[in-house]
Formats: C-alpha cells, sequence, structure tokens
C-alpha cells in the first residue's frame, strides 16, 4: 500500500509539474505574441511617418524640377543674347537672368529616417526592400548636395562675382519682383543698358550660364531618380500597411 501511495504521489507531481510547464509556455508564448504585436504597431507607425515624408519629397521634388527647367530654359535665352541677340527688351534680359541667379538648395524630409537610424530602431523595418530604397535614397541626396556645393562653387566664381561688379542688384531685383508679381510688388525701375551690354562681353560670365545649364540637368537627373524612388517606396509601404 506504501508503494502504490508513492507511484500515485509521484504520477501527480509529474502532472503538476508538466502543468506548471505547459503553463509557463503558454504564458511565454502569450508574451511573446504581445510583444510581436507591439513591435508591429510600432513598425506600423514608422511606415506611415515615411510614407508622410515620402510624399513631401515628390512635392518638394516637382517643384525643384519645375525651377530647374526654367532655369536651363532661361539661361539658354540669356546665351542667345552672349551670341549676338539685340537687347531690344532689357526687361526680359534681366528676368531671365536673375531667374539663373537665384536658386535654392533642396532638403530632404527624413526626419522618420533620421529617428529610425538614431534610436537603432532601423530593424524595427521587416521589409528588407523598403529598408534597401531609404538607404538608397539617402545616397542619392548625397549625390545631389555633391553637385549643388559644385554649383555653388560656379555660381559665385562665374555669375555673382561678374554680376556684383556691373550691375546694381537693388535695381536688378526690384525689377525682378515686378515682372515676377505682375506689378505687384518690387518697381517697374528703368534698367542700365550699358552695364549689361559690358557684361554680355564677360566671357566668365557667359561661361556661367553654360554651366548652368549643365549642372541643372544634372541635378534633375537625381530628382528623376529620388521621385521614382519615393514613389516606389509608397508603394511598398502601402502593401505592408495592407497586410
Amino acid at each position: 500500500m506504501s508503494e502504490n501511495k508513492t507511484s500515485k504521489y509521484f504520477k501527480y507531481a509529474i502532472g503538476e509539474i508538466i502543468l506548471v510547464v505547459i503553463g509557463i509556455l503558454i504564458a511565454l508564448q502569450i508574451n511573446n505574441w504581445n510583444e510581436s504585436r507591439k513591435l508591429r504597431n510600432q513598425e506600423l507607425k514608422y511606415l506611415e511617418n515615411l510614407r508622410s515624408d515620402l510624399k513631401l519629397n515628390i512635392t518638394d521634388i516637382a517643384q525643384f524640377l519645375e525651377s530647374g527647367n526654367s532655369s536651363i530654359e532661361s539661361a539658354n535665352k540669356v546665351l542667345e543674347y552672349f551670341e549676338g541677340k539685340p537687347i531690344e527688351d532689357l526687361n526680359d534680359l534681366n528676368y531671365h537672368a536673375t531667374n539663373v541667379y537665384i536658386w535654392y538648395r533642396f532638403t530632404l524630409h527624413d526626419n522618420t529616417y533620421k529617428e529610425l537610424i538614431n534610436s537603432g530602431n532601423i530593424g524595427i523595418i521587416s521589409n528588407d526592400s523598403i529598408k534597401n530604397g531609404l538607404l538608397n535614397l539617402q545616397a542619392l541626396y548625397n549625390k545631389l548636395k555633391n553637385e549643388e556645393d559644385h554649383f555653388r562653387y560656379d555660381m559665385e566664381e562665374l555669375m555673382y562675382t561678374p554680376a556684383y561688379e556691373m550691375l546694381k542688384m537693388n535695381d536688378l531685383i526690384k525689377n525682378f519682383t515686378y515682372q515676377v508679381s505682375n506689378g505687384q510688388d518690387g518697381e517697374n525701375i528703368s534698367l542700365s543698358r550699358t552695364n549689361y551690354e559690358n557684361l554680355l562681353k564677360n566671357l566668365k560670365h557667359e561661361n556661367g550660364f553654360v554651366m548652368a545649364i549643365y549642372e541643372h540637368t544634372k541635378m534633375n537627373a537625381h530628382f528623376n531618380e529620388m521621385n521614382e524612388l519615393c514613389s516606389s517606396l509608397i508603394k511598398l509601404i502601402n502593401e505592408e500597411l495592407e497586410l
């Protein structure tokens, strides 16, 4: 009878241990599931923010492409004057020259990407295609920054220096502002024909417009690549958010 009691107790103890182990495994599984759900929710939030950044980039890129194409068109028109086209309208020459002088650097909307990198959470993005796309977008942005630096140097050396020496900037800006605002701002100020005639004899300045066409064309190529990549990333993110 003692042996039977011991055997029953032993079986009972084994059963209790098994139940405890099963309970622990279930609890761990539930905990892992909860953690996975939290990470997935965090990932989805990051993806939504990334998509917002990418949409902003597409909007800005469209504006920079339009501006770049406008500068290329204006530079070609100014080169016509360098090549002998008579100055019949000083306002036209000033408009197109100033349209090339004025340009802005592009700033990528990448706050969410920087947050992922700086917080060490980039690994939370489970889709490798999205992660690689974000890295490629940064690489393209760095290429654009290098081209902008090159363009900035050429602008200062070939464009701004001769223009500052030979033109009255106040008159130039007032006249340009008046034209682009359809008379709402600026001033319809008379420009000096002599100053512009002298400027059109400056080979350095002429080369500046040639380089503006070349460099805006290169920057536009980078913008187009970035635009395509942003669109592809948005498509990938949309598919991930719909899972």
